[in-house]
């Protein structure tokens, strides 16, 4: 419940501050006739033509409440003019916004900050639904094949080791090698269903420079095998590295194990900095912008800048807007469809309309825009990961 409370109190506090980005005149009281307590100017309307504060300011618990959901809801008006056109006409929208036409619209970045704050508590509400669809056909049919394919594991791990004691030379290394694979496979179908690996000596890093030790292959046999004397590096269970530098196969190590001790961890730590860092996707995706727009005259980074953070705040609603369908049910073959399909078109027609383009100057633009994207998602995530292994 406390989960469902949290994401409830995130998605009030980003539509506030949405809210306060898009209004800048705030008071606390009824100013004296015709003074605006903001700025202190003479006021002869309802609004300072100086700073635009009303002039009559409310200190009530009601005008409080209605506020609140003036900023989760409704963004005074403006998210109900913004939403149409960033879904089906967001090359307009960039382009009237650009030019000055502020006031109508919700700004970029409090757009952007709000489907932030959105998606966060959408995901705390949900979980999953990308995996919940269908789970219970899914999770029955892939524990069927989990406990089949571990069968035919345990069988072939028996009768390569029943093959052990005859070979000799090559086969024999050839058979430990085998053997050793065979377990590290036994151990994933025991983690992917739920179970304690039963070869737990034998880890995913290791590169096999030490043989099979006979007592890893029959747990419970006391018997042990001497290492080669051909100088090779033995394994310690936890992969070896050989960069040239001790110092860095130290840190590599600790990382791999940091990261194969606690996995889950890891990914806890992935989508909370996914949420804390999104706003470096708009530095990130900006030079990209501009060399997508190379050649174009006329155009600042501030005119990239609004682009592209409207494009990442509607990339960002549709993603929820699909996360909502997959959890209600709705066939992964229309969210899917709108998830994939939709993202390329959506760009083309912003990058068209905003920019004055013809139809296969802005194909062209937006298929190198395509390939950017991925480029910045790219850095994206390997950022993450790095703040989420070195955190």
């Amino acid at each position: 419940m406390s989960d469902e409370i949290d994401a409830l109190g995130t998605a009030v506090e980003g539509g506030m501050i949405a809210k306060a980005l898009e209004d800048e005149s705030y008071g606390a009281a009824l100013g004296k006739d015709g003074t605006c307590l903001n700025c202190g100017a003479i006021v002869t309307g309802n609004y300072c033509g100086n700073c635009g504060q009303p002039l009559h300011v409310h200190r009530s618990i009601g005008a409080f409440w209605h506020d609140i959901l003036h900023g989760v809801l409704h963004f005074e008006g403006k998210f109900w003019r913004t939403l149409p056109l960033l879904a089906w006409r967001p090359g307009d929208l960039t382009r009237r916004y650009i030019h000055g036409e502020r006031a109508r619209f919700i700004s970029p970045m409090a757009l952007f900050l709000f489907s932030v704050f959105m998606m966060f508590a959408v995901f705390s509400f949900l979980g999953d639904p990308f995996s919940a669809a269908d789970a219970d056909t899914v999770d029955g049919n892939e524990r069927a094949a989990i406990i089949t394919e571990a069968e035919q594991l345990d069988d072939q791990i028996d009768a390569k080791t029943a093959q052990l004691p005859q070979a000799k030379g090559a086969e024999k290394a050839e058979l430990e090698d085998d053997i050793r694979n065979l377990q590290k496979a036994r151990n994933i179908m025991a983690n992917m269903a739920g179970q304690e690996p039963p070869y737990p000596h034998v880890k995913l890093t290791d590169d096999g420079s030490n043989g099979i030790n006979p007592s890893a292959v029959k747990p419970g046999e006391d018997q042990g095998r001497d290492a080669d004397d051909s100088g090779a590096t033995q394994s310690d269970g936890e992969g070896n590295f050989h960069t040239g530098s001790p110092e860095a196969d130290r840190w590599l190590k600790q990382v791999v194990k940091k990261v194969t001790a606690n996995p889950d961890l890891l990914l806890y730590k992935l989508k909370a900095n996914g949420y804390k860092f999104a706003w470096l996707l708009i530095p990130l995706s900006l030079p990209f912008v501009w060399l997508t727009l190379i050649g174009r005259r006329g155009h600042h980074f501030y005119d990239h800048a609004v682009f592209t953070t409207y494009s990442i705040s509607f990339m960002s609603l549709l993603f929820i807007t699909c996360a909502v369908l997959a959890a209600i049910g709705v066939s992964v073959n229309l969210w899917g469809l709108l998830l994939f399909l939709y993202p390329p078109f959506h760009m083309y027609r912003q990058m068209r309309h905003a920019y004055g383009m013809s139809r296969f100057e802005a194909l062209v633009r937006t298929f190198f825009l395509l390939l950017f994207t991925v480029i910045s998602l790219s850095l994206f995530f390997v950022i993450l990961l790095a703040l989420g292994i070195l955190g």
